[in-house]
């Protein structure tokens, strides 16, 4: 009889504390209100940006950054952190770029930085005639014209997107694969008007690629202003013979150890069903990587903090990786991919923050049709925090190499407006992320997580 007594107490006990289980809607306040009064990831953020600096591969900033970010997630005492090493390339800005062309009698200087991966220009720089074009599709037109001679891109984005994502990737081929199509030609060297839609005086960097052109063959190649851009175009049209000069002394170096930063928390239930978040700890070398992407990491980290701040168990193993390499190379995902492949994992989910730390929106996922039925059926859950544009489209260049036999990929949407106004450029710095704004993405971020733990893909 005492026996069960005891058992109806125990059940009885338990019946009140399902009763009392957090319901979603409950669950993502409290994920929201942790984050917004005791959230790190601007604190964290700062340091990477004020304390480190600029991150680019190879450098001894992106190895600081790879200790700092060790030991935070080893603070919060999670139940493994460690170092993932790869491979990495080596490339130096070197001294600061020079530009100019003379209108009339005056010497126009002119906002210009090397874009990344290019080789240099002779020691005292490279003077020639400019050819402006639209597009890569146009040098064939001008053909033997270009021997000898600057090519000038000049197609902006195209400022009738409202995505202006979609505007970017209409025209960033003309800076990654500018130079080398135009050295088919026998063009000297490449500009490229910075992709960015603000008028300003900042150029933006981000790679270019040569492809198996041989190393004799290579030209430089810069980006400009959009300012600048602008200007010389007009000095064009009323002086086609206008010679342009610029100078850059960059160097590529053999390749070097660096190291994916991996911390996690071991699921309670399905430890072997893994959910990453993640975003890229490289940055380019002009600003200090505050939107691009020094928010996604701070933000992934502050997954795994705000999990456990609120005390929640997950089901599944929740994993934030710190990517190196994402600028020029992607040497990161792919090692990660590579040392998950050969250790048998199954990542069911993974989430990537790479569109800077603006006010989100809402998420994109690659995903079947059931998978993006039951992720659809959480919108309202998000409606209170304005975060409900739930697409199907594109993820993150991280997550993008991995493989496993069933997994939904996301990628965070924040407001988009304002991202290629720093983006590769010297403004893109710690005071230009507002504290809120950057929360909201990681509370988002958290909120889906769980979300994905509990109820899992189909």
């Amino acid at each position: 009889m005492k026996r069960k007594v005891i058992a109806i107490l125990f059940l009885f006990i338990a019946v009140s504390f399902s009763a009392k289980a957090q319901t979603d809607a409950e669950m993502l306040a409290e994920i929201h209100k942790t984050a917004l009064t005791k959230g790190k990831s601007y604190v964290w953020l700062e340091h990477l940006c004020n304390n480190i600096g600029s991150r680019l591969s190879g450098s001894l900033n992106a190895e600081k950054a790879v200790q700092y970010t060790y030991e935070q997630m080893r603070l919060l005492e999670l139940d493994s952190v460690y170092l993932q090493e790869v491979p990495v390339p080596k490339w130096e800005r070197g001294a600061p770029e020079e530009a100019y062309y003379k209108a009339g009698n005056k010497k126009v200087k002119v906002p210009i930085c090397a874009l990344g991966m290019s080789v240099a220009t002779p020691k005292n720089g490279l003077t020639a005639q400019v050819v402006e074009v639209q597009s890569i599709e146009e040098l064939e037109k001008r053909g033997a014209a270009l021997k000898g001679k600057i090519v000038f891109f000049n197609r902006p984005m195209n400022p009738e997107f409202v995505e202006t994502f979609r505007a970017y990737g209409a025209c960033v081929d003309q800076r990654s694969s500018g130079a080398r199509e135009a050295a088919k030609y026998g063009a000297v060297g490449v500009i490229v008007r910075s992709m960015t839609l603000h008028a300003d005086d900042f150029p933006h960097t981000g790679q270019t690629g040569y492809g198996d052109l041989p190393e004799n063959q290579r030209i430089p190649a810069a980006a400009i202003s959009t300012n600048a851009a602008d200007r010389l175009s007009l000095e064009l049209k009323l002086n086609p013979n206008l010679e342009f000069f610029f100078k850059q002394s960059c160097k590529q170096y053999p390749d070097v150890l660096s190291a994916n930063v991996v911390g996690e928390i071991r699921g309670t239930v399905y430890p072997d069903e893994i959910i990453v978040v993640g975003g890229h700890l490289d940055s380019w070398d002009l600003g200090t990587g505050a939107h691009d992407d020094g928010a996604g990491c701070v933000q992934s980290i502050e997954v795994l903090h705000l999990l456990k701040k609120i005390g929640y168990k997950p089901q599944r193993t929740i994993r934030a990786v710190m990517f190196m390499n994402e600028e020029n190379g992607v040497r990161g995902g792919l090692a990660y991919e590579k040392y998950s492949n050969q250790r048998g994992e199954n990542h069911i989910f993974a989430l990537e923050s790479d569109l800077g730390g603006f006010s989100p929106r809402g998420f994109s996922f690659v995903c079947d049709d059931a998978n993006f039925e039951q992720i659809r059926s959480w919108q309202s859950l998000f409606e209170p925090y304005l975060i409900h544009r739930f697409v199907k489209g594109f993820s993150g260049v991280d997550i993008g190499p991995l493989k496993s036999e069933k997994i939904v990929k996301a990628g965070l949407q924040p407001d988009s407006q304002r991202y290629f106004d720093h983006h590769h450029a010297a403004n893109d710095t710690f005071e230009h992320v507002h504290k809120r704004e950057l929360v909201l993405g990681a509370a988002a971020m958290t909120s889906l997580i769980y979300l994905i733990d509990k109820y899992g893909i189909k």
